[in-house]
């Protein structure tokens, strides 16, 4: 039957093909015979046996001609489509290989293919992929050939050629492998020159050709393809990076010399385990396992030893599977080739490879386990660097990497290598790797080393070093990271943390800092099973002090230990006030006025806020009247003193402040008022004349209080002396100063009720009568109304001269209403006596 059908098929063949064959055939001729040809040999149902002899015998050459020469694009489409789809269904398709390779190296092959047309191209590339999946070994004598059209057909412009181009690479590598490896280089270059086109299908297909050509090809061409495949694996396109997985995972499968290239295929593949998309991560993961079982039982006469007696560690990562022994032992294997290259990318100037390069290294770590002590000082500066990156990314990756050197490594060992960093120049990128090797460290092992690296953090080069406030963040990290995982272990180095975290919290500017430093503190108290923090303070505030103070004699007001004294002072709350020897002895040696300006004004500061609420921080024990004399003698007094300067000047107006704040708070008894009077009136009287407001004022409210305590023992003479000063600052442009000044006049006046030293102080008396009736004309209502006030205070010592003086000034035009208040209270208070 099928020697019938092809007789038949090739008799009624035989017109079209002498018309497709004649030497005057034209173009509309050929192309009717090549449609006559199509419609019987599509129409008729025949065996692979009967096509194979028809298409051997009869059509086969014409074709090919037609194929090769014909200048009609259609009649060359036709040729092919018959081509195709006799070729497809007969039997040996590998027979035609001689008449068709060479018309195909004609059209596609270099230096530029004939054909110009883009998808006849990508028939004919079709064509020679049909031939190579079915042509099998025959393919053999051709290779050279089809390499050659490959090369040219990967470069082609347009894209599909290029795809069909790669699914015939890989067809020609499994068609003839042995024999392949021979050629196979040639395909490299054209194949590296196309994985970066712009379309990602184009890429998919040229990282599967890469795999399969290099598979069944020359293995030293890995090194060719390396890196070109390593930059795919940033694609944004997950599919390209999936084909790239699924290329390196079958070489560390199946890849000939792939022992050779371990160090160079790990990272290629460990690094898509971290893939954005979770079904590439799997991949990876799965080819990963094959990998390591595989390697495992390759080479499981070595690893006997391993796979019966280790030990898992008894500390590992929350959360986290650990991988076979096959995988450890590759990566812990090839750690030290892998390593030095990867720490390099780690300060690339592409983010992007940071990023992965920070991945990958966590995943070797985690790997690598113990095997990583062999390799810490490399490690530990690649981190310093890499933990001070503006990609928040690679920090986080680069300090999951570092707690994994505290689970794996001997703190003997990693501890002694990160504290002698400390010795150079510590870095905040230092600090932050120690935070994180103590956070992934067990307790039981760090718990020998706390009190050295206690230690280590409150030394003044660590932890007095800088006011960066990223560093001061990764010192108190470290403490936090201390408290977290030793607990109450952490008492036997309670002191050493209290003082850096007393030097975290003088760090200026820095609130949220501060804020976090106090929740630090809370932490600490409470892992010793303490209330709060103050009881922190209780334990420690003397050697606080005594710490603070080795300097304090050569303070400057650049000295860190101002400020720490401050943070001591202030934040202790009632506990300074059981040292409050130490605190008054440090003061009195800097607050002298041959030390700095500066640092005197910033400890001044202090000294005011504390005395605000003395009751609840230095006379919290009741003991600060004891030490009344030293303050105001040895401190105050001295500094009140005037000397030139805006920063002298802002020196006495915090002292005046001081001593308001004393006087205020009743803190001053009537008796030390009267023993430091003499010495501190006149600096008082003189601070009511300075340029800062506020001295101005607190001088009228000091003097009001001395006027108030004990205004009574003052003779005519300390009383002359007093109101001068004061009566001025009625004039005084600021209206809280006025209003002040009226205040203390008041005082003034009711030290005089009743005295002895009343009638000797009468033309004192006439003259503030005069000045403060020209002050009843004040625009400002309130002080004029506080005038009135003083005046109707000061009209029961001399009445008659008061109603004189002010019948002389209603004559002089003066403010009548304020004058008809005063002469009606005058009266008044007459009538009532």
């Amino acid at each position: 039957m099928a020697a019938c059908g092809a007789a038949e098929l090739a008799q009624a063949l035989s017109r079209p093909l002498s018309c497709l064959q004649g030497p005057e055939c034209g173009r509309a001729a050929r192309l009717r015979a090549l449609e006559a040809i199509r419609a019987e040999v599509q129409e008729r149902p025949l065996s692979s046996e009967a096509v194979q002899e028809v298409f051997e015998a009869q059509l086969v050459r014409p074709l090919a001609r037609c194929l090769a020469g014909d200048a009609a694009e259609r009649c060359r489409e036709l040729a092919l489509q018959l081509l195709l789809h006799g070729l497809s269904r007969c039997e040996r398709p590998g027979e035609a290989l001689p008449v068709l390779l060479p018309v195909l190296a004609q059209r596609l092959g270099p230096p530029q293919g004939a054909e110009p047309c883009e998808e006849l191209r990508l028939g004919l590339l079709q064509l020679l992929g049909l031939l190579l999946r079915r042509g099998g070994t025959a393919v053999a004598p051709y290779l050279s050939d089809v390499v050659g059209i490959l090369q040219a057909a990967l470069l082609d412009h347009f894209a599909e050629v290029r795809r069909e181009s790669c699914r015939c690479a890989v067809a020609c590598a499994q068609a003839v492998p042995e024999h392949f490896h021979m050629q196979s280089e040639s395909l490299i270059k054209p194949l590296m020159q196309t994985i970066s086109h712009q379309h990602y299908r184009v890429r998919v297909d040229v990282i599967q050709a890469t795999g399969t050509v290099i598979q069944f090809g020359n293995g030293k061409s890995v090194d060719d393809v390396l890196s070109h495949l390593a930059q795919r694996l940033f694609d944004e396109i997950p599919k390209v990076r999936q084909a790239v997985t699924t290329v390196i995972g079958e070489w560390l499968l199946h890849l000939r010399d792939r022992y050779s290239y371990f160090h160079k295929l790990i990272p290629l593949l460990l690094g898509s385990v971290t893939d954005d998309i979770p079904e590439n991560m799997t991949l990876a993961w799965t080819y990963w396992e094959k990998v390591g079982l595989q390697w495992e039982k390759e080479n499981e006469e070595d690893l006997k030893d391993k796979m019966d007696f280790s030990v898992p560690p008894s500390h590992y990562p929350k959360g986290v599977t650990r991988p076979g022994l096959g995988c450890r032992e590759l990566v812990s294997r090839n750690l030290s080739k892998v390593l030095p290259g990867l720490c390099h990318d780690l300060t690339d100037w592409v983010e992007s490879t940071r990023v992965k390069a920070s991945q990958l290294l966590y995943v070797l770590l985690l790997h690598a386990e113990d095997h990583i002590t062999q390799h810490m000082e490399l490690l530990l500066r690649a981190l310093y660097q890499a933990c001070l990156d503006r990609e928040s990314e690679v920090v986080r990756n680069c300090v999951k990497a570092a707690e994994l050197i505290g689970t794996f490594v001997s703190p003997k060992v990693s501890l002694r290598l990160i504290t002698s960093a400390f010795e150079i120049t510590p870095k905040p990128s230092c600090l932050m790797v120690l935070a994180a090797v103590i956070r992934g460290s067990p307790k039981e092992i760090l718990q020998p080393h706390l009190s050295d690296l206690g230690d280590t953090l409150s030394q003044a080069g660590v932890c007095q070093r800088s006011e960066e406030v990223l560093y001061m963040e990764q010192l108190l990290c470290c403490v936090r990271a201390l408290i977290e995982v030793c607990q109450e272990d952490c008492q036997g180095i309670c002191l050493q943390l209290m003082k850096v975290l007393v030097a975290v919290m003088a760090v200026p500017n820095s609130e949220h800092l501060k804020e976090k430093a106090e929740e630090t503190m809370c932490s600490l108290a409470e892992v010793q099973q303490l209330d709060g923090f103050l009881y922190l303070y209780k334990q420690h505030i003397l050697q606080l002090l005594e710490w603070v103070s080795v300097s304090h004699d050569s303070w400057t007001c650049y000295s860190p230990e101002i400020l720490q004294l401050g943070v001591i002072a202030t934040h202790s709350g009632p506990v300074i006030g059981e040292a409050l020897h130490d605190f008054i002895l440090i003061l009195k040696t800097c607050l002298q006025p041959n030390k700095d300006p500066q640092m005197r004004l910033k400890l001044f500061t202090v000294l005011s806020e504390l005395l605000q609420k003395a009751n609840e921080t230095i006379n919290s024990q009741g003991l600060f009247p004891s030490y009344l004399e030293i303050v105001i003698k040895d401190i105050l007094a001295p500094n009140l003193q005037w000397h030139a300067g805006r920063t002298a000047a802002a020196i006495r107006t915090t002292a005046v402040s001081c001593l308001w704040a004393l006087i205020h708070c009743q803190m001053l008894a009537p008796e030390e008022i009267l023993k430091v009077k003499d010495a501190l009136m006149p600096q008082i009287i003189a601070a009511m004349d300075e340029d800062s407001k506020i001295s101005r004022l607190m001088g009228c409210r000091i003097v009001g209080g001395i006027l108030k305590v004990c205004g009574r023992q003052f003779d005519e003479i300390q009383l002359g002396k007093t109101y001068p000063e004061v009566l001025k600052r009625l004039d005084d442009a600021s209206a809280d100063v006025r209003l002040t000044a009226a205040h203390t006049l008041t005082d003034w006046f009711k030290c005089l009720k009743d005295s002895d030293v009343k009638s000797a102080m009468k033309s004192h008396i006439e003259f503030l009568y005069q000045e403060l009736l020209i002050h009843l004309d004040d625009q400002d209502p309130d002080t004029q109304s506080a005038v009135l006030e003083v005046l109707k205070e000061g009209s029961v010592l001399y009445p008659e001269l008061l109603v004189r003086e002010v019948e002389v000034a209603i004559h002089k035009h003066r403010t009548p209403a304020y004058c008809n208040q005063l002469l009606h209270h005058i009266q008044t208070t007459r009538e009532a006596a």
